[in-house]
């Protein structure tokens, strides 16, 4: 494996990093509306279409929810795989994948 061939499987693997953070940066954006939406819950709403609001923004809640575990699963998957990029580079002739 030549200099540039190391170059090159470092700037993948770094740029396979920025996006695992980026990822896991859209996840953590999603706590925020995950709070507002527990808020919303949170309010005493008597009336029947105060309580069907309620109802169906914890459906969404639940819902974010799920998206959210699954963009942190993503950004680990991404991560795992910079790690094999520099791996997977070092026994290629070609500093490839």
């Amino acid at each position: 494996m030549t200099a540039a061939d190391g170059d090159t499987c470092g700037s993948r693997s770094f740029e396979v990093q920025q996006l695992a953070w980026r990822v896991a940066g859209f996840a953590h954006s999603l706590d925020t509306s995950m709070l507002a939406f527990r808020r919303v819950q949170l309010s005493e709403w008597q009336s029947p279409a105060g309580q069907a609001y309620r109802t169906a923004v914890s459906l969404q809640a639940a819902a974010l929810g799920r998206a959210r575990d699954r963009l942190m699963a993503a950004s680990e998957a991404v991560r795992r795989h910079a790690q094999q990029v520099s791996v997977s580079s070092q026994r290629t002739p070609g500093g490839g994948y």
